[in-house]
């Protein structure tokens, strides 16, 4: 399963992606988060790595953007 995200992320279009910097913060905090099981946010159910990866995207606990 892992596999399969990491290669999704990579093969997101340039224009969805966030920025390497950004994706690695974004990650970091993810990882820290009480809410995080199994790479899966408890409180929506995505994954938080494809979550990261996408520059539109935002925390679960937060509305805005990280």
């Amino acid at each position: 399963l892992l596999k399969t995200i990491r290669s999704y992320v990579e093969n997101l279009p340039p224009e969805l992606k966030a920025d390497p910097a950004v994706y690695e913060s974004r990650l970091q905090k993810c990882g820290s988060c009480e809410e995080l099981t199994n790479g899966m946010c408890a409180l929506c159910g995505c994954f938080v790595e494809v979550r990261a990866a996408k520059a539109p995207m935002h925390c679960a606990k937060s509305t805005s953007i990280w």
